[in-house]
Formats: C-alpha cells, sequence, structure tokens
C-alpha cells in the first residue's frame, strides 16, 4: 500500500488525532492561572504538574517501540487513543494537585505509543521521496493542535471555567475512533511488513550508533524549546505580557500556526529537493540545523518592550522550528530503515522527551526565584544551539544503516 490511497487516508486520520493529541498535551497550561487560583498552586508546582505527563510519556516509550514492532500498529494506536481521551475527561473532575499528576501520567502512558506508531507506518507506507510530506502533515497536526487548544481552549476557559474544558475534549476526541477502526488495515498493518529479522536491532545495538545519539541529541534541544513554548506560553503571556485570557487565547495561538504552515511548507520543498537529485540525508540535515539555529529568535523576542515586535519576533522564531520538526523524523527514518524506526523512534523519543520534564519544571523553579523569564528564554536558546551542532556535526551523511552487516556506513 506505497502511498496509496487508503494510505493518504489514514494519514489525514493521524494527522488529526496528533492535532488532538497535542491539544491534550496543552489544555492545562492554557488553563495553567485559573486551575492554580483554585487550587492555589505557585509556580513550582505548576513547573513540576506540567512536567508530570513527560514522566509516563518518556519513560513509556521503549515499551511502546517493542509494541508496535511485534503488533499491529494501527490497533495497538487505537487502543492507546481511548486511554489517554479517557484520561483527559477524568481531569475534569479532579480537585487536588496528587489527582492531576496522576491523570497526566495515565495521559503520556496513553500518548507514549503515538509517534513509535506514526513511524513504523510512515516506513512501511510511504517512499522515501514522500516521507517528507508525510511527516510533515503529522507534525503540522502536533503545531495545529496546541494552536486550537490555545485559541479554542483558552476562550472556553475564559466563558466557562476550566472544567468543563476537560469533558469537551475527553469525550468529544473519542469520536475519531469510530473512522479509525473502521477503516484501519487487518491483518497486521505495518508491523507486519517486514520478514526475517522482524524484530530488528536491539537497544542495545541501536545505542552503540553515533547517529542514533545525535539524533537523540537534536530532539532533546528541540524539544526543550518546543516544550517550554507549549507548556509557559500561556501563563507568560498573561503574568508578564499581561495579556488578558481572551487576548492569549487569540495572539497566544499566532506561533503554533506559523509553526505548522511552516512545517508543511518545509516538508514539501525537502522532498522537492530530493526528488530533484539531492542527497536525502543533506538535504534533511541542512533544514533541521538551519531550523533549530533560528528558532533562538525567541530570545530577543523576551527582550523587546513592545507587545507587537515581541510577538513578530516569537512567530519569526517559532517558523524556523517548523523546519527542524518538518524533518527531525525523516531523519530518523531514513537512517534507522524498515527494520529499525520503531524501536530507533521509541529510543530517541524516550531520551528526547526528557526534556519535556526539564523544561517545564526548570522554568517553573526560574520564574519562582527570578520573577522573570529571561534566564528561563536564555537556556531555550542555549539547548536549540547545542541541538543545531548535533545535526550537522554528530549526525552521518550515509544512509540507511545496514543492520547485522559488520561493515557500517560512514558516518555512524
Amino acid at each position: 500500500m506505497k502511498a496509496a490511497k487508503g494510505s493518504w487516508v489514514l494519514l489525514g486520520l493521524l494527522a488529526a488525532s496528533v492535532c488532538i493529541n497535542y491539544m491534550d498535551r496543552s489544555n492545562l497550561s492554557v488553563a495553567a492561572t485559573n486551575l492554580s487560583r483554585e487550587l492555589s498552586l505557585g509556580p513550582a508546582d505548576l513547573g513540576l504538574l506540567l512536567s508530570a505527563f513527560f514522566w509516563s510519556y518518556a519513560i513509556c516509550q521503549l515499551g511502546a517501540g517493542w509494541l508496535v514492532g511485534r503488533c499491529n500498529a494501527y490497533l495497538a494506536y487505537g487502543l492507546a487513543f481511548l486511554l489517554w481521551s479517557g484520561a483527559t475527561a477524568l481531569t475534569g473532575w479532579a480537585g487536588s494537585l496528587s489527582t492531576l499528576f496522576a491523570l497526566r501520567l495515565a495521559l503520556g502512558l496513553g500518548e507514549s505509543i503515538a509517534y513509535p506508531a506514526y513511524s513504523r507506518i510512515i516506513i512501511c507506507d510511504f517512499p522515501e521521496r514522500r516521507r517528507g510530506l508525510a511527516n510533515s502533515a503529522i507534525d503540522a497536526g502536533s503545531k495545529m493542535g496546541p494552536a486550537l487548544g490555545t485559541l479554542v481552549c483558552g476562550l472556553i476557559v475564559a466563558h466557562t471555567g476550566w472544567r468543563p474544558l476537560f469533558y469537551i475534549l475527553g469525550f468529544g476526541a473519542m469520536l475519531w475512533l469510530a473512522p479509525w477502526f473502521a477503516l484501519m488495515p487487518r491483518g497486521g498493518g505495518p508491523a507486519a511488513a517486514t520478514t526475517g529479522q522482524e524484530a530488528g536491532p536491539g537497544y542495545w545495538e541501536l545505542a552503540k550508533k553515533r547517529d542514533v545519539w545525535g539524533t537523540i541529541v537534536a530532539l532533546f534541544c528541540g524539544n526543550y524549546a518546543w516544550y517550554f513554548i507549549l507548556t509557559w506560553l500561556p501563563p507568560y503571556l498573561e503574568t508578564e505580557r499581561h495579556f488578558s485570557k481572551t487576548a492569549m487565547a487569540v495572539y497566544g495561538s499566532i506561533p503554533y500556526w506559523g509553526i505548522a504552515a511552516a512545517s508543511m511548507g518545509c516538508g514539501w520543498i525537502s522532498d522537492r529537493l530530493i526528488e530533484r537529485g539531492g542527497r536525502a540525508m543533506q538535504v534533511r540535515k541542512t533544514f533541521a540545523a538551519s531550523g533549530l539555529l533560528l528558532t533562538a529568535l525567541v530570545l530577543p523576542a523576551n527582550l523587546v518592550k513592545n507587545q507587537t515586535a515581541a510577538m513578530a519576533l516569537l512567530t519569526a522564531g517559532c517558523l524556523a522550528y517548523g523546519m527542524f520538526s518538518s524533518n527531525c523524523w525523516a531523519i530518523t527514518q531514513t537512517l534507522a530503515g524498515p527494520l529499525a524506526a520503531g524501536k530507533w523512534t521509541a529510543l530517541q523519543n524516550c531520551l528526547g522527551n526528557l526534556a519535556g520534564i526539564a523544561a517545564p519544571w526548570i522554568t517553573g523553579a526560574i520564574v519562582q526565584k527570578t520573577g522573570q523569564f529571561f534566564l528561563a528564554f536564555a537556556a531555550v536558546a542555549m539547548w536549540l544551539a547545542i541541538g543545531g551542532c548535533s545535526c550537522l556535526f554528530v549526525v552521518g551523511d550515509a544512509a540507511p544503516i545496514k543492520w547485522g552487516m559488520g561493515e557500517e556506513p560512514r558516518g555512524s
């Protein structure tokens, strides 16, 4: 089913699901100021709560990678979607920090299967020349989720309070399951697409590859910036920029729309360059590294006093981030090949998403200590520079890796 019509329909459903996925990840930050007042949470408590999702999400990646390599990735993903939607709905009943923390852990558990499943499905159903667009569709969904979440969820909270938000998102999302289960392939799906060495290389073999660590560092650094924006942008706009809840909902959604548009555009452009003879790894590495380095424009966004200039710089940085995010997973898929895509993605996502624990938590501690966001923005810029260097100098140009063939290609 190589890029056949059925693949594109399912890709559309996947893009819609990742939009929902990220609305559920980001909804807590939209409700943060209201929830903090009701439950008497300080910035440090809020930072810990915003990081809770990533504790289970990161840890469970390895198990998720193993699972999608042996089971029907479509079925496993649908069941996980049901779990995380239920956790979202139940958040509306939470009445304490501990309950909220536990439900965010459940949300992370359910969503942990997402990217290993996406990677497994894309690499088995789409050829190299189409993977930039396929990955950018997934990535655009992940940016449209926070965009819609900030806009729509912010308006819901402004008019009805924070609890109805979680009921609407959790129960409403379950409608997605009907077309998914009706249209998904039977008979094993992409998990059955390889033969012979179905298990592929183990995690220990992956850990010996320089390329693997290059992609992990790049993802960690990019994720530090992304999760800082995802979790702290709404509170930042409200507390330091003094936006109202409604203004935050409208203007705070703009950077996410920018990333989504840039991701789709850069994914399409990178595919066209490869089709015209460009080397896949060189093209994708150039986009990814440039995107990380240019995203550092978020630092001067914090320094300028003018609100319009600040939002323009913030949006420009987010547009640059789309260059990285549209090609990040295509790099991994190209290097890994079908045998290793699921596990490599899982390992990369496991360690790369430790940034989801670090960024919200460290930011909360900085704001609690200093009373402002400058050092938090500076930390983001530092990690972006490290990530760009990792893309350029640690990830090699030769692909795919020949698993179990004795001789490793250059750059591994």
